[in-house]
């Protein structure tokens, strides 16, 4: 299922993260011209945009499921401040 799902979205963050890697490599070496490091570039360019949406996705499932886990242990954050600590902190900011 992971695999369809994996095929259906695009690479992973790892497969993406070895791309862009390889891309930086191959343009530091100078093995590429000047119009390929262009094309390497945009081509990184979106990998970079890719590996940003993975984790933001990542992040929000992260957070959902602490926030799951803070309302089954009775609504206290796992430090034992309260939601409403947080988002007075926040706007301190």
């Amino acid at each position: 299922m992971a695999k369809k799902r994996q095929a259906e979205n695009g690479p992973t963050f790892e497969q993406s993260l070895d791309a862009l890697e390889g891309i930086i490599a191959r343009v530091e070496s100078g093995e590429v011209g000047l119009e390929e490091s262009i094309e390497e570039y945009e081509r990184g360019v979106e990998l970079i945009r890719r590996c940003r949406e993975i984790l933001e996705r990542a992040e929000q499932r992260v957070k959902r499921l602490s926030v799951e886990e803070i309302e089954r242990s009775g609504g206290s954050s796992p430090s034992g401040e309260t939601d409403d600590d947080d988002a007075d902190e926040e706007s301190a900011d």
